[in-house]
């Protein structure tokens, strides 16, 4: 359990959670979990930002696998991937930095 390393191999994650506007995006997807997904301009309603910033900040929750999109004709529906392995490994950083607290009190 190096703690170190834990961190290290999720600096892009904790950075991509850590932007209020992308936790916004976030909490507008789970919001709605329909098949079909979000536009970037249903998006950008949905939180009050301008489409070109809610784009940029899709663009930072794909990368670190968050997001992804399915293309009907023109448009991009956004989505929340089902791939949770950086959140199971952020699950696993804090139980062994709490596990690593309870020993020391």
């Amino acid at each position: 359990m190096d703690l170190k390393k834990q961190f290290s191999e999720l600096t892009e994650f904790l950075q991509a959670l850590g932007n209020t506007n992308r936790q916004d995006i976030i909490m507008a997807l789970l919001d709605n979990l329909s098949c079909e997904g979000l536009r970037v301009e249903e998006i950008a309603h949905k939180i009050n930002l301008s489409r070109p910033a809610t784009s940029h900040h899709l663009k930072v929750l794909k990368s670190v696998k968050m997001v992804d999109f399915k293309r009907e004709g023109t448009k991009n529906h956004y989505y929340l991937t089902h791939n949770t392995d950086n959140i199971k490994r952020l699950k696993d950083l804090l139980d062994n930095t709490l596990e690593i607290m309870e020993e020391k009190l």
